[in-house]
This record gives structure tokens, C-alpha cells and sequence, in this order.
């Protein structure tokens, strides 16, 4: 049997097992006469992941001729990558309008390059936006469409884009100009409201289903909204294919305000899954995820441009470095993210380099700032980009020890749960109390003079290493924003490890970076 075949009929056996679904049939009056199943391929948090762009574009290649197939995106495609990185979000601007998108949502890091620019790449890329919750401020306007309607046969579909109002204070610099006026928002204090009003107007528009791409994530602890909060604020949604979180979700149903069930996908992050939502002629909606196990033939033109992308950055990524005889992970063997709940080896080499390269007294960097592992072996300049994937830059800030003592202890408030501004730190020690409050202890502060740690003076003033991410663009809790800066702008970061690890490491990364060095200890 022909291999892509039977992908496929692996793919409807795995659809036709689901028991969980949804029938709408009764109450919408499509005739189902002729009426070919309709096709929903999603992905979120694909984060510059490249190389799966072709498999996309070759499930749907594969599905069309039996199947109205459409693709969406629910965001995080722009940053988070080596591709975007080098190219400063133009690759996947480039890759994105090959695959030709149904629509498409934002993400918070599609606002890492600012938002002038993201407009720019996403214009480029000829993408379908659809963001119900994105205005200007000046004109009280959004700055994309609310919803995008699809037709597929007799039946009209409705896409509605909804982003994480955190990314007001995470990419808090991309919604102000150079004069610190606001000029774009996310309308955080609203944004149910917001939903339910737009998936009203894609009803009266005709829409016999309603699909809502939401970038919010799983997590009741996110600020202004979540994914199963939207849900159980509303009615009128038929699914919602979900981001952020990375979440790997299927077959998963939530009540909405009217106590039906409605479903709910995400993918996780980097491809590890295409989603595959099924809207069948008598109205049940079904979900499943399509993996790296099933053979499939990749889309042509998706894989022509992928491949002359990869030919333009493999000088660069393939550049060794230098050689580690132990991985540098980010993650545990759960896919915990230990950068963002705990002193990690990995965020030791970042910051100490950090605060090699410009003298400082104090490195520190947030945990969400480094996104993926980096093997054990020759390490390239494609693994320290992938590592620190960001627009970045390194700055030294003068901060008082009261001041480094309150941005940790904001920084570490939100644990046992992970968080992006946990800090990674160089040239300074302290203790995490769970139980106490205020719960930093201990903070003690290398003297090069005394060549020991020594408690923080509160009255001194210190200069910190950090990216400018987490002095002016919303990290580390903007602690650091009102911040004297002593040296502006650098390095970017990624390039900064690279120097380090070339010039101060003698060409294999030490043991004392296999584990780690007891800079922060928590007690529980």
C-alpha cells in the first residue's frame, strides 16, 4: 500500500475513534446533501521550528480531494528561533506565505521585533489576521479584523483571533512609541466581553460555526484571561484551537456560559504535532493531533522555500563554537521548564558570561529569555542561537542592594509555578523561603576584593549585567525600568555567549557547568 495512503487511513481511523463530540446539525439546518467533511490543520507556539512547515502544507495537499481543508495558526511563529533570529523575523514572514494560511492569530512574541515591524512581516508574508482584541489608540480602531469568514460548500465558517492581554507587560515596549505613548492595546480589562460581542457579529454575519484562535494558554494564574475562562464567560463558540501555554490538548471538552460542551486543542509547541479538527456534514466535531510517526509526502513549494532558507543559514548555525561533554537543558525529563523554577548550569554559563564581558559586579537574565536545550557535543552558533533566540541586547544598570533585593523577591513570587522572570544570576548568592514572606534570604554578593560572597549592602550601589528585555521591555517585573543605564546596548546576547564561549572557556565548557552551584537554594 502506498505509504501516504496509509498515513491517511491512519490518520481517519484515529478520527473515527474519538468518542467525543459535538452535533450542531439538528439546530443549524445545513443540508448535508453533497457535504464533504471540513479539515481544520492548527498549530501554535511553532517558535521558528522550520523544517515541519513542509508536512503542513502536504497534510493538506493530501486531505483536499476528499475534505474542505483550511489552516490556521493560534501565533508564536515569528521569534523564538534560530531562523528568526538571523533573520529578524523575515524567513518565517517568507516560509509563512508559501504554506498560504486561512488565518491567522498573534502570539506575544510576534510583538518581539515591536509592533511597526511585525506589521511589516506580516503584511510581507500576505497573512489573514484576525485579532479581536488589538486596537490603536488613537484612531479607537482595531488594527485587524475581528473575524475572518470562510465558505467551505454550504457552510460558512467564522475565525475568531484573540492575544494574551499579558503581552502588555511581557512585550510592554512594542505599545509605545520612542516617547513612552501608548499606541496600541490589548484590551485586557474586557477581553471576554470583547470575544462575545465579535463571535455575536460573525453569527449575524452568516457564520454556521465559530472558531476561536486564542493565544491565552491553559494556566487560571495567567493575568486577564485564559483559554477555559473565555470559554466559561461565553456562548456561541463551537471550538477553540488554543496557544501559549504549550500545552499538548485533545480530546478535551469545556462548559461554556450555557453549560454546553465545547472543544478545546492545542498542539504543544515545535511542531511536535499538527492539530487536526474535524467538522463532519452532520456536525460533530472531533479533534486529534497528526505526529512525526505517520509518513507523509511534504508540500513541494513549502519545502523549496524551507530548504533555500536552510542553505542561506548553514554557514552561520554550523560554525562550531566550542565542545561540552554534558548537555545544557532548559528542560527535565517531564518538559519542565527548569529555567524558569530553579538555578540551572545553563543560566550560569549565559550570566556568567554576561558579567565577564562587561565588568560588572552582578549578572543576571530572565529564565523565559533561553528556549531550548543544547546537546552534549560540539556546541554551533545554531545551538546558541536556538538557546537565546531573542533581539536582545546586554546593558550594565546601577542598582541599589534594596532595589536588587525587591526585584528578586518579585521575580520569584510566583513559584512552585513557572515563570519567565525567574532569575538566572552570576555574582550573587541567595536562599528562596516557599513558606516565609518576604521569601528571598540570605542574599549575599561576590566581592572580587575579599574573592568572597558578602551580604548585600542595601545603601550600595551595584552595576548589573542584564538584557535590555528586562530593564525596559516589561522583564523581570519592571523593576529595573526607572534604572540609571552606566553601558547601553552592548551585545546582543546570543553573540555574547559566542564570545565567551570562544575566548574564555579554552574550548570545552568546564565540569563545574554540568551542575548546579548552589546560587540559589530553596527551601521549601
Amino acid at each position: 500500500m502506498n505509504r501516504q495512503l496509509f498515513a491517511l487511513r491512519i490518520l481517519f481511523s484515529i478520527l473515527a475513534c474519538f468518542q467525543f463530540s459535538l452535533s450542531y446539525a439538528d439546530s443549524r439546518g445545513v443540508s448535508l446533501q453533497k457535504e464533504k467533511d471540513i479539515v481544520i490543520l492548527h498549530e501554535n507556539d511553532v517558535h521558528c521550528n522550520i523544517d515541519k512547515y513542509p508536512r503542513l502544507t502536504g497534510l493538506r495537499d493530501s486531505l483536499s480531494a476528499f475534505s474542505h481543508v483550511l489552516i490556521v495558526s493560534s501565533g508564536d511563529f515569528l521569534q523564538g528561533g534560530t531562523a528568526g533570529a538571523i533573520s529578524g523575523g523575515q524567513y518565517i514572514s517568507d516560509i509563512m506565505k508559501s504554506v498560504g494560511y486561512d488565518a491567522v492569530t498573534l502570539g506575544n512574541h510576534e510583538f518581539d521585533f515591536g509592533t511597526e515591524k511585525m506589521k511589516d512581516l506580516l503584511t510581507a508574508a500576505e497573512l489573514p489576521i484576525t485579532d479581536c482584541n488589538l486596537y490603536d489608540c488613537e484612531t479607537g480602531k482595531r488594527v485587524y479584523a475581528p473575524y475572518i469568514l470562510k465558505d467551505c460548500g454550504s457552510r460558512r465558517l467564522a475565525f475568531v483571533g484573540v492575544t494574551t492581554p499579558s503581552t502588555l507587560e511581557t512585550e510592554s515596549y512594542a505599545f509605545y512609541d520612542e516617547k513612552g505613548v501608548q499606541k496600541y492595546h490589548l484590551c485586557k480589562d474586557s477581553l471576554y466581553t470583547v470575544v462575545q460581542r465579535n463571535v455575536n457579529d460573525a453569527r449575524k454575519a452568516g457564520a454556521n460555526y465559530v472558531v476561536v484562535l486564542a493565544h491565552l494558554g491553559e494556566s487560571p494564574d495567567t493575568i486577564n484571561g485564559f483559554s477555559h475562562g473565555l470559554l466559561a464567560a461565553t456562548n456561541g463558540i463551537d471550538l477553540l484551537l488554543d496557544g501559549h501555554s504549550h500545552s499538548v490538548v485533545t480530546n478535551t471538552s469545556v462548559k461554556n456560559k450555557d453549560g454546553k460542551q465545547v472543544p478545546i486543542a492545542q498542539t504543544g509547541s515545535l511542531f511536535a504535532n499538527i492539530g487536526v479538527a474535524r467538522i463532519s456534514p452532520s456536525g460533530e466535531i472531533i479533534t486529534s493531533l497528526f505526529n512525526d510517526s505517520i509518513p507523509l509526502t511534504p508540500g513541494m513549494r513549502t519545502k523549496a522555500v524551507v530548504d533555500s532558507i536552510n542553505a542561506l543559514m548553514s554557514e552561520t548555525v554550523n560554525e562550531v563554537i566550542c565542545y561540552s561533554p554534558f548537555p545544557l537543558r532548559i528542560l527535565d525529563d517531564t518538559d519542565r521548564q527548569l529555567v524558569r523554577l530553579c538555578e540551572t548550569p545553563v543560566g550560569n554559563l549565559v550570566t556568567d558570561a554576561y558579567r565577564t564581558l562587561t565588568g560588572a559586579e552582578i549578572a543576571m537574565s530572565n529564565g523565559g529569555g533561553m528556549r531550548t536545550d543544547i546537546p552534549a557535543g560540539n556546541i554551533t552558533f545554531g545551538n546558541i542561537l536556538s538557546l537565546l533566540p531573542y533581539e536582545n541586547y546586554v546593558c550594565v544598570v546601577e542598582v541599589s542592594g534594596a532595589l536588587l533585593l525587591e526585584t528578586l523577591e518579585a521575580c520569584c513570587s510566583g513559584l512552585p509555578y513557572e515563570s519567565g522572570d525567574f532569575p538566572q544570576v552570576s555574582g550573587i548568592r541567595f536562599t528562596i523561603d516557599l513558606s516565609s514572606s518576604p521569601r528571598i534570604k540570605n542574599l549575599m554578593v561576590y566581592d572580587s576584593q575579599a574573592q568572597d560572597y558578602l551580604p548585600v549592602d542595601l545603601e550600595r550601589k551595584y552595576g548589573l549585567a542584564t538584557i535590555n528585555y528586562c530593564i525596559t521591555g516589561g522583564g523581570f517585573k519592571n523593576k529595573l525600568r526607572n534604572c540609571k543605564i552606566l553601558k547601553d546596548n552592548l551585545f546582543l546576547y546570543s553573540y555574547g555567549l559566542r564570545e565567551y564561549l570562544k575566548n574564555n572557556i579554552g574550548g570545552k565548557i568546564p565540569d563545574f557547568y554540568s551542575k548546579p552551584q548552589n546560587r540559589i537554594q530553596i527551601i521549601k
